[in-house]
């Protein structure tokens, strides 16, 4: 979303939580003008807590397990910076996340759960996979679950979430055809902290189950294959994991405020001894009414949090947060069957599983059905020809800020390498300008694709970069947010650069209306530059990306994207071609994918060079997500336009060859090689780490493409 108002203040929520993300989505329905959001959080998803036992028994799926972080976001204007917070200054307002600059806050939120790690059981780090935090659980036994074979489970940790996962680990595996042995060890009594009744129907569940329940059993070691005990004994595990207990991430200690056994504590308002710092759910300890670590507690907190965080930024009153006294526990049997406790009362059955289900489903549609950007309001009085240049779409930051190919041709006379090529004595020198306007929100993400991007031109060229001058567009904001998010792209810019040979000689700044970042670079040829002429009837062509980021981003923009999609789809656009080259110097012709799409770079080497190609379809790489959702519809807002101007080109009716049309941002180069160097060139680009494929080859003829 672009702001309607200049930035003034920062506001910082650290981790994905459950109260937070309730704040995202209210935030994203009542957003207060001036502050800039951010979301910082170690992946695109956070899983629900409520349905984990239900996804370890295998009535979930993965996707119905997480909150979708990059929609939502998206939704609520946020930029999402992906990745682990390691520390926290309270003094400067300052937030360390490893491989960036420091982010800088004058409000900040926490919200990152526990952990279940045991770092003082001998072998756990190694062997152990800790219950919390529960993404990392997750994606560990949905792999162990697909491949095991006469599994044997433990589970170190007799409370309630120990309990659950024993019998929803046992009913999956059997599900599956196999007969797991499950040990569920504790150090004292199991279920403790239930009420009589409930203790001991869950008790008969887990007997039941043929689980087999060690008390009073100290754990001394754990191994790849088992837990030595403290006695002397030996269990068998193939998998195991530990929930007993919580403990706060060690760096949440260390932040500079008061804390509770390593706990944030916060008052009332859940704000920590420093005004400008908050924190809510299980990382945090309520001094004034201290509450065990559950979801249900984190959910009601956030509509407190979410007030006090705006009356804290626009200088207005808090209100309290008060907990129930008592909560109607749910607790999953592994089967569709759960059991019910409160005020000392409990039941069990079917009934209460599909009231289980019923609620967390509710609670998950708050993200899952998140409104999508509403077009354009146009006035009734407008001039001809406006509502089509609009567009049914919104336009995307990458691809759609730039020109399609079919506008270009005409006016460019032709296609024109990508760098232009100077002489300056007997020194052979290209240059080339790219810039980016901004689509995802974090300065420093935008900040090296970009760079790449732009890079990507000197690459094509074969030459080595040698010099950058970097400009910048800022959005309206106030001058110490300016210094902020200069430092910000300035750090990263550095790196990219610095990592690519590029000495940075200086640049330019200034306000708009969004947040544009681009290069002009030069480099230089120890070699020939590689152009688009040259080509021969024969030769392989090599892609070292895959496509579709033009895609992904229309979907993410258009709420239909997944956030693991998008994510990777970010990951692979930050991803420098210097090496691959330095591979392919010997190619007949090269450029790099972008704007155009693949099509129309490869009409531009069969135009400048006088041949056809043809293309493979099964051997042209896609990033994830992608074919789907060309398949549903989606399309970059430059489709038609590059679709317009790649010439002659002809196909099946596939969502795959509608890709070939995607604009790309920092996409990769396309090489056209001799055939025997390609399956030597393709071995030495995946033995660099690079994913390149021979996509198809050059043919003889007049410049058209035909895509089998």
């Amino acid at each position: 979303m672009t702001p309607d108002f200049p930035y003034s203040r920062d506001l910082v929520l650290v981790g994905g939580g459950h109260s937070h993300a309730l704040v995202l989505r209210r935030w994203g329905m009542q957003a207060l003008a001036g502050v800039r959001l951010t979301l910082i959080n170690p992946g695109p998803t956070a899983p629900y807590s409520g349905m984990l036992p239900g996804f370890v028994a295998g009535h979930y799926t993965r996707d119905e397990l997480d909150i979708d972080l990059v929609r939502l976001a998206r939704f609520s204007g946020a930029r999402l910076i992906n990745g682990a917070v390691t520390a926290i200054d309270a003094t400067r307002r300052t937030i360390t996340v490893p491989d960036r600059p420091a982010i800088e806050y004058d409000v900040a939120s926490i919200d990152v759960g526990i952990t279940s790690a045991m770092p003082d059981l001998p072998g756990f780090d190694d062997h152990g996979v800790p219950a919390k935090p529960l993404g990392a659980f997750a994606a560990r036994w949905d792999a162990f679950r697909h491949a095991a074979e006469d599994p044997h489970i433990a589970i170190i940790g007799g409370g309630v979430a120990g309990a659950e996962l024993a019998l929803a680990m046992t009913h999956a595996l059997r599900q599956m055809g196999n007969q797991p042995v499950v040990h569920l060890v504790d150090s004292a009594t199991v279920l403790s902290h239930l009420g009589r009744a409930a203790q001991s129907k869950l008790l008969a569940e887990i007997d039941k189950s043929g689980i087999t329940l060690l008390e009073n059993t100290i754990v001394s070691q754990v191994q790849a294959d088992g837990l030595v005990l403290e006695d002397g004994g030996f269990i068998r595990s193939d998998f195991t994991t530990g929930a007993a207990g919580a403990l706060p991430h060690d760096w949440v200690a260390k932040i500079g405020v008061k804390t509770h056994d390593g706990y944030i504590a916060v008052d009332r308002m859940l704000q920590s001894s420093d005004p400008a710092l908050f924190a809510a759910g299980d990382c945090a300890h309520m001094i004034h009414d201290p509450r065990p670590k559950a979801g249900v507690f984190a959910v009601r907190q956030a509509p407190v949090l979410f007030d006090n965080l705006r009356a804290t930024l626009s200088g207005g009153a808090l209100r309290p947060y008060r907990p129930q006294k008592d909560y109607l526990k749910l607790i999953s049997l592994g089967q569709k069957s759960a059991l019910a406790e409160r005020f000392g009362t409990a039941k069990s059955g079917p009934l209460l599983w599909r009231l289980k289900d019923h609620i967390d489903q509710k609670f998950m549609r708050q993200f899952n059905d998140l409104p999508v950007m509403a077009p354009i309001s146009l006035p009734r009085t407008r001039a001809l020809g406006l509502q089509p240049e609009i567009g049914a779409k919104p336009m995307c930051g990458g691809c759609g800020a730039k020109v399609g190919r079919a506008a270009l041709f005409d006016v460019i006379a032709g296609d024109g390498d990508d760098a232009a090529i100077l002489q300056t004595g007997g020194v052979k020198q290209v240059i080339s300008t790219d810039h980016l306007r901004a689509f995802v929100a974090d300065p420093v993400l935008m900040t090296r694709i970009a760079a790449v991007h732009a890079l990507g031109d000197i690459w094509a060229m074969g030459a080595t970069p040698q010099a950058a001058t970097v400009n910048v567009i800022l959005p309206h904001m106030s001058p110490d947010l300016q210094r902020r998010t200069v430092q910000e792209i300035s750090s990263a810019a550095a790196q990219v650069l610095t990592a690519s040979g590029v000495q940075v000689a200086g640049g330019h700044t200034s306000l708009g209306a969004e947040m544009t970042i681009g290069f002009t670079l030069t480099g230089l040829c120890a070699t020939p530059p590689v152009t688009l002429s040259g080509a021969k009837p024969g030769d392989a062509l090599i892609l070292t990306k895959p496509l579709g980021s033009g895609t992904i981003m229309a979907g993410d923009m258009q709420g239909k994207a997944r956030g693991d999609d998008v994510m990777t789809a970010l990951t692979v656009m930050q991803v420098g071609q210097g090496i691959a080259s330095k591979l392919l110097q010997g190619a007949h012709a090269m450029t790099d994918v972008t704007g155009f799409g693949l099509a129309g770079h490869l009409s531009g080497i069969c135009n400048a060079s006088g041949v056809g190609a043809e293309l493979t379809l099964d051997d042209i790489p896609y990033l994830a997500g992608a074919v789907a959702l060309a398949r549903s519809g989606v399309q970059s807002s430059l489709f038609a336009d590059n679709q317009t101007g790649a010439g002659v080109i002809t196909g099946p009716d596939d969502p795959r060859f509608d890709l070939l049309f995607d604009p790309q941002t920092a996409g990769g180069l396309l090489a056209s090689v001799p055939q025997s160097d390609a399956k030597q060139l393709i071995s030495q680009l995946k033995d660099a780490g690079v994913q390149a494929a021979i996509i198809g080859q050059i043919t003889p003829g007049s410049p058209a493409i035909n895509v089998v």
